[in-house]
This record gives structure tokens, C-alpha cells and sequence, in this order.
């Protein structure tokens, strides 16, 4: 093999090596009910996401909207883990109109330098988890708020922090998403199936991620249907912030963008010391998701709800919930 052949082939193992981590580091996206309704397919310069209805919620989500979300935020990943590998990125979303599983192609453009932002967001996708038990501190300041709304526009859609007169139309709102969802026997089959017990297939959401009894919130959190093994303080949560994370449309391409603005405004978040939870019952629930949306006003679409908290620093986290052997979601070409 001559000397430019040689580079060549360096050149595309590198490509391939920086696509196959990219999927990989994606797999630590957050999703609904933890289910990764993520596919990726993987060649030597390209990486194709799609949308896995093997592990989709059709009772939850009967449109896909939040599995697209979930996946958003997966693609997401991938772009953090090919800047921190020092690729500058060709993405097309939604490339194919006859194939609308398929969510987006990455293609490598070519190298640019790595900077220390994207080294640590990298690093911030390693520790991100989901913590839902109550806290009771001081309020996320403002300074650190507009930090992490401006993160969320910087990735394509918007993050509407509500006035306290509008939490507790948020909180009337999640009730009611509750209590529909609760009276539904179909959604309590589906969520039990994803949640609680002993998986040993790498999804769902495992009891030490739910808490041993109901915690004193504003705003209802996930009711589960059964306690957890997690410890929640009896102390009522008075210092959150929520927020409503909202698109200019509600189609596929406005949940992809979705889910890869949670991300963006999940890992800044974390990196300014600031513990997320998104709640989507009121998303879930056609009724309560025109509720959310005139708490926006004319600004688009709900696509989520988040709550926005300082953890207690001595507190200790939850462990992660699993996640599915690489096998599973990246098929290589």
C-alpha cells in the first residue's frame, strides 16, 4: 500500500472510530420511561438515527412525539461527542420524506479544533441522570436561569420559564394529566411494564430510581402506581423553577429539535450546578397539553415541562438507570 492509500485508510478508520463512539455516547441520552427508542446506522463516513417502534409507548405516546424528543436528544450526544472529537459536522433532519422514522444523517465534514466547552460537555453527558426526589433549598438565580434558556435557543427552540401565578396552573394541569392517565388501564398495563422490578434488559426505569413514598411537591411528579426504593425527605419542595420547553410547530421535525435543545439545556444546566427533571404527563395528555400551550401565549408549541433545582451538595444521587448493550441500537453497515 503506497503512502497516500495508507492515509487514506487512516483517515476513514478514524471516521468510522469517531461515528461508532458518536452512537455510542448517544446511548446516554435521556428518553421517556428510559425505553432509547433510538436506532442508529452506522457506515464508514456516515451515521443515520432512526426512530424504533420496538420500543415504542403506544398508549403513552400514541404520535411518537415524545420517543422523537427522546431521540433529539440522543442526536444531540452524538454532535457533543464528534466536537469533542474534533469534527465539524454535515447534519440533514428529516432527510427522507418517504421515510419519516428516519431522523437524521451525519456526515463528517472536516476537522476543527477542540475546544474546552465541548471536551466538557462530553464529560457532563457521563454524569447527567435524572433525580426526582423534592429539594428544598434556594432558588436557581436568575444570572444561571438565563444561561441555560439561552443554551436551549442556541439549539433551536425555546424555554419559557413561568411566573409563580402560572405554576399553579401548571400543578392543576399535571393533576388532571394524572388522574386521566391513572383511570386509563391500558397506560397503568404499558407503564408497568417499563418501570419498577428487577430488568435485566438494559431499559425501563428501575425501582432505585423511584421513591419509597410520595413527595411534597407543588407539582405533581410521575405517579409510578407503586413506591421505589429511593429515600425522599418528608420536607416540602418550596425553591424550584419550571419551565416549559416549546417549538415554533408541532411536528416531527419540532420534537427532534425538542429533544436536542433538552439536551443542550440539560448538560448547561448541570455544568452551572443545576439539577433537571422533565415532566412530561402534561405533554402526555391532549387536554392538559392546550392547557400548557395558553400558558405560552403566542410564543408555539409545548413540548415539555422541566423543573429546575439546586441539589442539596451533600446529598448523594441515585444510581443511573441502564442502558442497552451497543448491539442493540447501532447496526453497522
Amino acid at each position: 500500500m503506497n503512502t497516500d492509500a495508507a492515509i487514506r485508510a487512516a483517515d476513514t478508520r478514524a471516521e468510522a472510530r469517531a461515528l461508532s463512539n458518536a452512537a455510542t455516547t448517544a446511548g446516554h441520552a435521556p428518553s421517556i420511561h428510559n425505553t432509547q427508542p433510538w436506532r442508529w446506522r452506522l457506515t464508514d463516513n456516515q451515521l443515520d438515527l432512526y426512530l424504533d417502534h420496538s420500543r415504542g409507548l403506544e398508549v403513552t405516546d400514541p404520535e411518537s412525539r415524545l420517543a422523537i424528543l427522546s431521540c433529539g436528544a440522543a442526536l444531540h450526544h452524538a454532535l457533543v461527542s464528534l466536537a469533542a472529537a474534533g469534527w465539524h459536522t454535515l447534519i440533514a433532519r428529516m432527510p427522507n420524506p418517504a421515510h419519516p422514522d428516519h431522523l437524521a444523517q451525519l456526515r463528517l465534514d472536516h476537522r476543527i479544533p477542540v475546544t474546552p466547552a465541548a471536551i466538557r460537555h462530553l464529560q457532563t453527558i457521563g454524569v447527567r441522570h435524572t433525580d426526582r426526589r423534592p429539594v428544598v433549598s434556594t432558588p436557581v438565580d436568575a444570572d444561571t436561569l438565563s444561561a441555560i434558556v439561552a443554551a436551549a435557543e442556541s439549539a433551536g427552540a425555546g424555554l419559557h420559564l413561568l411566573r409563580p401565578d402560572q405554576v399553579y396552573d401548571l400543578a392543576t394541569a399535571a393533576d388532571q394529566a394524572q388522574r386521566a392517565e391513572v383511570e386509563d388501564v391500558a397506560w397503568q398495563a404499558e407503564l408497568g411494564y417499563w418501570t419498577g422490578g428487577t430488568r435485566l434488559l438494559g431499559s425501563g426505569i428501575p425501582d432505585s430510581a423511584i421513591g419509597d413514598h410520595a413527595p411534597q411537591t407543588t407539582v405533581p411528579g410521575r405517579d409510578f402506581g407503586h413506591h421505589g426504593d429511593l429515600p425522599i425527605s418528608e420536607a416540602h419542595e418550596n425553591a424550584a423553577r419550571f419551565a416549559v420547553l416549546y417549538g415554533p410547530g408541532d411536528g416531527k421535525l419540532d420534537w427532534l429539535r425538542a429533544g436536542e435543545t433538552l439536551s443542550a439545556a440539560w448538560l448547561t444546566a448541570i455544568e452551572l450546578g443545576v439539577s433537571v427533571v422533565p415532566l412530561s404527563a402534561t405533554i402526555e395528555v391532549a387536554a392538559t397539553r392546550e392547557h400548557i400551550r395558553c400558558l405560552l401565549a403566542d410564543l408555539g408549541h409545548p413540548q415539555l415541562v422541566l423543573r429546575f433545582s439546586t441539589p442539596d451538595p451533600a446529598g448523594t444521587a441515585p444510581p443511573h438507570t441502564p442502558r442497552l448493550p451497543t448491539e442493540q441500537v447501532i447496526e453497522r453497515a
